[in-house]
Order: structure tokens, then sequence, then C-alpha cells
């Protein structure tokens, strides 16, 4: 009798327990749910919270009401998720986890309330409840969000292939060669190695791996593409370390370290590329030149570096220099110099510049340390090295000017400097003369034709990037656009704006892509742009005409902190977009109700007309695509002989705030030069925007505070392939698995494939491969380009947000990545340079 009282009483403690905790959950509930109605959202989580609060009580007190009534409760639930989310899996779970987790537990005691079920009764549909959890918790390893609406056109059923030109490597690669940045001058990421296969690559194995040895534990993030031009391979490192790599062993070859300071990291200290150059026959040299005013001095505050060893400045005549450097690398560095070295050797040029070098600083007045960066490798079209720069974003209203300047690519002589703040003028400025501060710059890649002259520069905005009032017509006129450049001019030919005025941070990061683009007419040399906004535009690279359907003026919301500035429409493209549909209460989402009801009261208090929403400060707008939406520096590769374009995008909103400056000055946010220390951060939140009358919060992401999770509903990333001549969707899926992501920071190790945000962009091969790694799983993979499967991974040591490159060494086919993780995307920081090959 004591045993079985004993065990009466546990039971009864154990309906008081979970009776006590449907009654917590009521009441967290209620309290929420009540702030949400008031807000104008669901009533669902009020009248759950009622519900379950009642059932409580009523179960603490042995009453099978109680358990009739959370039945009530989990139906109406049920009903209430089916409504809401229809098929949308994820959708299912903040609605159901909590809810379903606690009938298990309502289940397995309702046997001990008065006159309640038999204990069989509740112990079987605890178990039936059990499984529909656990059927639940599978279904989110099967395939979700998954599109494959037409089939990918075969090999050699097109043509995309253009002419830039043959003045260089890069015009027409080698086989087997990854000469440029975009693994040709055109930019298309294309390579026409067919070695490795969807039949074969499930084989690839790890064939070699360098350390580079230069690893951050702030601002991370090198970004970097590196170049295989003959057996090298040539690669940057986050400090600007040049190095040189034997391609089919990955011995280093030479390393030359123009010894940056960590003091010049701007955001993030990255080297996206670098860049080969082949002197032509005959160029001038320095000794030809007859121009004695030129501006290749360096300032004091740049002097060459006094490098030991193999990477000494050797002392020799320009002409000797000349012979050493037939073949250069060049590079950009964060402290915004240019540097060339030899090829073979790494010595610098110094037939170029000042003994190897040049400062793109001159004639921008002040700059602080971080100001003025080169992170992405120059240009080099007929002969003009085009250099943009990184201006660091949020600090100042006026700080350096966003100037484009050319340089000969022998000599280091400055031919020509465009600045947006004066379009109609090119010529360098000389003496304490200083380009427009906080002109639009060009932070990412450009591209360019040597057949037509024309470099394309995807312009970014003007400082303080979400205040406009004290812009210049000029400044309006010409940031967030496509500018075509002529290189011997240095002036425009013409331009398209992607954003009016823009406030949202919504400069175009990718580079361009050149093809010869198929028209009713006949195939047309031609310029695609992708968008942060998920626009992709289409243009006669000569002339700037739209192709492709063209595009077209659209109203967007008004109002906001600045209602004159706003323009009345924005550039819709009719080619193709990457843009999700507008956000509703009903996709913010989270791993519980409480986290969802929180996302849900925040989207009810913040301002939402869809893309384009004017910045407030009064309460937060939500940015939706972020500034890291659509697409990125990543950009787009393209399979010119399948005519297929491949595009990975971010699906992710902000959530930001306007602050006043007097409030500001109380969070002490001022610019980073002022900082006594820098903690680095997202990009956005808490930057000061000095000498504006507003600071500026993002939430990058739109995350919880308290759990680190996205505010939007999965996916948070996907990959899609277009049709190059139609402009259709011909597959889309997420990108990215869960298995490095999870809440608080925990790395879940689950292969759920939620589709996460990705940085970086793919390489696409003849053997109907793509390869990418981008996404916060920390996982290079081979997709199918035909189905959009995965049909290989592997694990990386560190976060791969960079572009792969695929080559030919010895005749083996080579994957390259370069995993040194991102401090924004919270991926492991490293130093490491990975190959993959298939079996010798």
């Amino acid at each position: 009798m004591g045993t079985s009282s004993g065990k009466a009483r546990r039971w009864n403690l154990a309906l008081m327990g979970v009776g006590a905790l449907v009654a917590l959950v009521g009441l967290a509930l209620i309290v929420g749910g009540a702030w949400l109605a008031i807000v104008g959202g669901s009533w669902y989580y009020l009248l759950a919270g009622i519900g379950m609060l009642l059932a409580g009580g009523l179960l603490i007190r042995r009453h099978r009401t109680g358990v009739v009534l959370y039945a009530l409760v989990f139906i109406g639930s049920l009903l209430w998720a089916a409504w809401e989310s229809g098929l949308d899996y994820w959708r299912w779970i903040p609605r159901m986890d909590v809810v379903l987790i606690l009938a298990i537990l309502v289940a397995l005691v309702a046997w001990r309330t008065v006159d309640g079920p038999s204990r069989r009764t509740s112990l079987f549909s605890a178990g039936g409840l059990t499984l529909v959890l656990a059927g639940a918790g599978a279904l989110a390893f099967l395939p979700h969000n998954v599109s494959h609406p037409n089939e990918v056109p075969g090999p050699q059923s097109a043509s995309l292939a253009t002419n830039t030109g043959s003045a260089q490597p890069a015009d027409q690669p080698a086989r087997g060669d990854w000469a440029a940045y975009g693994g040709d001058n055109a930019a298309t990421r294309y390579t026409a190695l067919n070695q490795i296969t969807p039949d074969n690559v499930g084989k690839l194995e790890k064939a070699w791996t360098y350390r580079t040895g230069d690893l951050l534990d702030h601002r991370w993030g090198a970004e970097t593409t590196p170049l295989k031009v003959g057996n090298s391979v040539y690669l940057c490192t986050s400090r600007n370390i040049l190095i040189s790599l034997d391609a089919a062993t990955g011995e280093e070859r030479w390393r030359h370290d123009p010894q940056v300071s960590e003091d010049a990291i701007p955001y993030t200290a990255a080297c996206r590329g670098v860049t080969y150059y082949q002197v032509p026959e005959n160029a001038p040299t320095q000794d030809d030149s007859t121009d004695t005013n030129r501006t290749t001095t360096l300032s004091d505050d740049s002097a060459a570096p006094s490098d030991d060893g193999a990477e000494s400045v050797v002392a020799a005549s320009s002409s000797d220099s000349a012979q050493q450097c037939r073949t250069r690398i060049f590079s950009g560095t964060l402290d915004g110099r240019i540097i060339a070295v030899d090829a073979e050797t790494g010595k610098p040029c110094t037939d170029f510049g000042d003994n190897g070098q040049v400062d793109i600083k001159q004639n921008m007045g002040e700059t602080p340390p971080g100001y003025v960066s080169i992170n992405s490798a120059p240009v080099i079209v007929d002969n003009v090295l085009v250099t943009g720069h990184q201006v660091l974003d949020g600090q100042r209203r006026y700080p350096p000017s966003g100037v484009i300047k050319g340089y000969n690519a022998v000599t280091g002589e400055l031919e020509w400097a465009w600045d947006a703040g004066r379009p109609d003028r090119s010529e360098p400025l000389s003496g304490d003369e200083t380009y427009v501060r906080g002109s639009p710059n060009m932070w990412t890649t450009a591209v360019g034709d040597n057949n037509l002259g024309l470099v394309y520069l995807p312009m970014a905005n003007s400082a303080a990037d979400y205040w406009s009032s004290s812009r210049t017509p000029a400044e309006n006129e010409w940031a967030s656009s496509l500018v075509a450049l002529d290189v011997t001019t240095g002036l425009p030919k013409w331009k398209f704006q992607t954003a009016h005025k823009d406030v949202w941070d919504y400069d175009p990061g990718s580079q361009p892509t050149l093809i010869d683009f198929p028209t009713d007419n006949g195939r047309v040399p031609a310029v695609v742009m992708p968008t942060k906004q998920g626009g992709i535009y289409v243009f006669d690279r000569r002339s700037g005409e739209l192709l492709g359907g063209g595009a077209e003026e659209r109203p967007v919301p008004q109002g906001g902190v600045e209602p004159e500035q706003r323009s009345k429409t924005q550039p819709w493209s009719l080619y193709h977009t990457l843009e999700q549909p507008e956000l509703t209460e009903r996709d913010m989402w989270g791993m519980s109700p409480f986290d969802q009801m929180f996302c849900r009261i925040q989207f009810q208090n913040a301002s939402y007309e869809g893309m384009y929403t004017p910045p407030t400060a009064d309460q937060h707008w939500v940015e939706y695509t972020g500034y890291n939406g659509g697409s990125d520096w990543g950009s787009i590769a393209i399979d010119p002989e399948r005519g297929v374009l491949i595009a990975n995008y971010n699906d992710m909103p902000n959530h930001n705030i306007l602050v006043p400056r007097e409030k500001a000055n109380e969070y002490g946010w001022k610019p980073r030069e002022e900082m006594a220390s820098d903690d680095g951060g997202a990009e956005g939140a808490g930057d000061p925007q000095a000498n504006t009358p507003y600071a500026v919060n993002v939430n990058a992401g739109w995350r919880v505070p308290y759990t680190g999770l996205l505010c939007k509903e999965p996916p948070y990333g996907h990959i899609r392939a277009v049709d190059v001549a139609s402009g259709n969707t011909l597959w889309n899926r997420p990108l990215g698995t869960a298995r490095a992501n999870g809440p608080w920071g925990i790395r879940s190790g689950l292969p759920i494939n939620i589709g996460t945000p990705n940085n970086g962009g793919s390489a696409v091969t003849a053997g109907g491969l793509i390869f990418i790694a981008a996404a916060t799983d920390d996982l290079i993979r081979a997709i199918d380009i035909e189905s959009g499967e995965t049909l290989w991974s592997a694990p990386l040591p560190a976060g791969g947000q960079a572009n792969p490159l695929v080559y030919e060494a010895n005749g083996r086919e080579y994957l390259m990545i370069v995993a040194t993780g991102h401090h924004f995307m919270e991926t492991p920081s490293g130093d490491y340079v990975l190959t993959y090959a298939l079996p010798e």
C-alpha cells in the first residue's frame, strides 16, 4: 500500500507540475499576446494564452476539464497554424512546437485527473503525439522551398562567350587557367574544364593545403579568390601579403609583405583578389615620360616600407626592372596603395610609380587610417590600371572622396581621376586641391572591355548612407549606378542608376559580367548587372541601352525623416529579379511561440510599406531586402555554353532606426578615429554619421537579441539558375545547412537545408557543376547545374566566404577555396588555401 500510495503522490505531483507549466506558458502568451493585439497583430496568442492559463489551473486541481480545455487549445492552434502556414513547413515550427510538447505532457498525466481517461488511453495518446513530434522533426531533413519550373539547357545549346580583346592573358585565358578575379576579363566565373563531372565528383578528395600565416582575431574575412596563370597561383591575404604558390603542389614560391598596419583595416580586412598583367612589347617606361609633374610620389604617411630578405627592393635601372617585370601582379592595399611586383620573383617593379607602388590618397585631404582602403582587384583596360576604393561607411558625411583613378599600368603615372562629385572633369588635381569629400566610391570590383576601351564601374552611395539632404545634384545623379567610363579620357560614356537618392545602402556590390546577349536581331555585346535589391539588368555595353525587356519606374513609399528628398519612383528590372514577396506578420519566425511573438510585435511596431520604405527616427523601419540582400560582392556566374546564369543571394531584412544626434552623443557614438578602441560589430550598428542630424542603428538580418536567431522565417539564402535568353527561372533552392548554426551561437550539427546567409559566389564548369562555399555552414559543395542538387560537400576548417576557382595543373583539375571565415557572418577565422581533386 505504501508503495502504491507513493507512486500516486508522484503522479499527482507530476500532474500539478504539468499544470503549472501550462499555466506559466499561458501567462507568458497572455502578456505578449495582449501587447501584440494592441498594436494590431494576431489575437491568437492572447486567446491561446487564456485557454492555457485556465487549463493549467484546472489541471493543478486535477479537474478533467483541464485536459479537455487544453485539447481545445491544441485543436484551435492546429487550425490556426494551418490557416497561417498552409504547406510552408518552417511556419509550423514556432506555432506548434511548444503546443505539441505540452500536449504530450498533458496526455501523459491526464489519467490522474478526477474521472479522467484510463492510464492506457493517456499513454496511447501521449505515444501518438510523440510520434507526430518525431515525424515533424524528421520532415525538417526533407527539401523545402525547392522549385524546378523549367529544364536546364544542355551543353553547347548556346554561345554567349564574348570578345573583350586579346591584349591580356585574361581576355582569352589558356585552358586550365583562372587569369582574373572573375575567371576571365568578362567575369563569367566559368571554366571549360570537364574532368570533374556529376558522375565522379563524389570522389573528390583534398589534394593539398597551404596556410598563409595571416590570422586575425577581429574584422577577419579576406574574401580572396586567387589567380592561376601558367604553373603558378597568386593570392593576397587579409593584410595584403602577396604570395605565389606552385599550382600542382602548393609549395610557396615567393612572398611579398607590403607591411600594412592593422589600424588600416576598414570594416573588414578583405583582399578579394589580385590582377595579372603582361607588359606589352615596346611599352613606354618611366624614362620615356616627359611629364615631370607625375602625381605618383608617396605621401609621408605611406612611405615605401623597408622590407628585408626576399622582399627587399633591389636597386636596378628602369630598363632592367622593366625586363624583370614583364609580367606583374598588382594588388591594392588596405592603406590605399597599389603595389606592383614581378610575377616570377615577387620583387617590387621599381619602374612602376615610386619603387613599385603608388599612393591613391593623394589630393584626398585628411584620410584617417581605415578610411581609404582598396579591397578589390584593380582592373586593367587598354593598359590603364583602374582602381576604386572603399570609403569607411557610416562615420562622417564628409570623409575622403570616392574618386576613381586610372594609372599607366607600366609606369604608374596617374593619367586621369574621375570623381562622381565633379563628373564632367577627369584631369588629376595637384597642389593642395582635394577631390570632393563624401562623393560616391566604388568599393567592389569593376569589369572592362579592351576592345571598346570601357570600364564598367558599380558605383556606391554618397557618404552617410542613410541621410541624403546634404548631397549635391551630381552625387544624387551618379551614386548607386553602373557607370561606363572611357579609359582614354576618364570620362563617362553612359550610366544607369539602380536606386534614386539611395538611403538604404543599396549600392551595387556585384562585379558585372560581360556576355554576348541573344536578341531578335542577333547577339549584342552586353553587360549583366545584379543588384542588392534583387534586380538583374542587362545592357548593351556599348551604349547603355537596356536589353531583355528593359526596366520600369514604379511608385514607392514616401515619407520618413526627409519626405521632400524621397524619389516618387524607383527602377525595377523587367528581365529578372531575385526579389521575394513583401513581408507580412505571418513571415515572422522563431524557435518557439515566444520569440516569434516578439518578432511579430516588432514587425507591427515598425514602419514597413515594402521595398524602399523610407528611414524613420520615431520608430524602427524594416528594410527588405537588407543591405546584404540580393546579390552582393560574390556576383553571378554564367555558363556561356548552356546559356545559364547562376545567382546565389540573401533573403534577409534589416530592422533599422535613425537616432537623433543628441541621443547618439549620449550613447558615445563617434567616428572611429575618435574612439579609444575599435570593437568591430556589424556595419551600421551604432554608426555615428557625423555632420548629419542622425546616427543610425542597423540590426542586420533582424536578429532576436535573446537567441541570436533571425526574425524572418527561413530560407535566408538561396541559389538559382536562370535562362539567360529568356530571364526565366530554371530552378531555385535554399543554400546552406544548419550544421554550424543554432540559437545562442550553438552549432547544431544538423544537416538541415534551411538556407543560411551567404557571402561569396560560385564557379561553373563545362563538366556540369557549380562549386560554391559562401554559406555559414562551413562547407564547400558541388551542385549539379541541371538538377540543382548537391552532389558532394566537404567541411572547411574556417568559413568559406570567398569565391572558389577551378584550374588545371599537370593534367589534373583542381578546385580551390580560400577559407578565412568572416566576422560579419560569424564563421570561424582561418588562413587556409585548400584544393580538391580526383584521386590520381
